[in-house]
């Protein structure tokens, strides 16, 4: 293991529980604790922890990643309607690969009723969801488990995916911007996910409103390599998601918005807030490299798009109100 990949790990560790021994992080990554003590020191002038006797801990005021217990309660019905969306991608007989996330997983579950389909996968989750699907092959990466969301990285993983090719990456993360595109808190996780998406002739990202305008620490997917973006329709006063889609659409990226269903007429089935109408049809940026957005079944769908630039005034200011809302 490289030094710089034994480091992240011994970070991880400390950021999952606070503070870790000296000996439980030799075991982990396989080395001695001299080598060990020595990393500790590197990361502690670097500021990312602080040495105790015996051990590690997280430094003063230092904000560690959210978990999966943490993430899985978070923005769930507006996931449920990605991921209903998403699954329309999807045909029958394809091979993709799928990230991992707590939007991805709920994708997955979807997926078990595609008959023929191969996913390739690093998520422990997403494996677990598909496990029972009879018509469903489930090949896993290999690669060192991260617990914080049940992942595997490392270059295991990333040697797996090598001459893999599939036709669609479906990814989340933490934050997605125009600017800089798809990123994540976590450096191996980030390197995995480079590894996916360069085994996918097209690239789909996942993310809820809440992930809109954020920018996190490691780039993953550049915008210019994300195809489609399937989120959900950002609240009334969430004027920087309103503008990150409009940014996002302007650089090409195809984007589809989960609506409500005709009963609630809510993404998820939430009620839409009194002086709003329900939006369940979408138009879209036009599609790059002569690509057309399919329908996805159900009260969801995906329209076909044309370009933006060739529609008329009504429907241009239907894209437009992305952006006041």
């Amino acid at each position: 293991m490289f030094a710089a990949e034994r480091r992240q790990l011994i970070l991880e560790m400390v950021r999952a529980n606070g503070a870790v021994s000296l000996r439980e992080l030799a075991r982990v990554v396989q080395t001695s604790e001299v080598t060990v003590r020595r990393d500790v020191r590197a990361l502690e002038a670097e500021g990312l922890l602080d040495r105790r006797h015996g051990g590690a801990v997280l430094p003063g005021g230092f904000t560690r990643e959210s978990g999966f217990p943490q993430k899985s309660h978070l923005a769930t019905a507006e996931k449920t309607a990605i991921a209903d969306l998403a699954a329309g991608l999807v045909e029958e007989g394809e091979a993709i690969v799928v990230g991992a996330g707590t939007t991805t997983q709920e994708l997955a579950r979807r997926l078990a009723r595609v008959p023929g389909l191969t996913v390739v996968t690093n998520s422990l989750l997403v494996a677990q969801a598909l496990a029972h699907a009879n018509r469903v092959e489930v090949v896993m990466t290999g690669g060192t488990l991260r617990g914080s969301n049940y992942a595997l990285v490392g270059s295991g993983a990333e040697q797996s995916l090598q001459g893999l090719r599939v036709s669609r990456a479906f990814l989340s993360g933490s934050g997605l911007t125009a600017e800089r595109g798809l990123s994540t808190s976590n450096m191996l996780s980030a390197s995995v996910d480079r590894a996916l998406v360069q085994a996918a002739a097209e690239v789909v990202v996942l993310a809820d409103h809440t992930k809109l305008g954020t920018d996190t620490m490691f780039q993953t997917v550049p915008t210019d390599l994300i195809t489609r973006l399937v989120t959900d329709e950002p609240p009334a006063h969430d004027d920087r998601a309103a503008t990150e889609l409009q940014a996002l659409a302007d650089q090409g990226v195809q984007i589809a918005v989960a609506g409500g269903s005709a009963a609630s007429g809510g993404a998820g089935g939430d009620p839409v807030p009194a002086g709003r109408q329900p939006r369940r049809d979408v138009p879209l940026p036009g599609p790059r490299r002569g690509q057309v957005v399919p329908e996805a079944g159900g009260p969801q769908r995906l329209r076909a798009a044309t370009a933006l630039g060739d529609q008329p005034s009504p429907d241009r200011a239907r894209v437009a109100d992305l952006r006041r809302r």
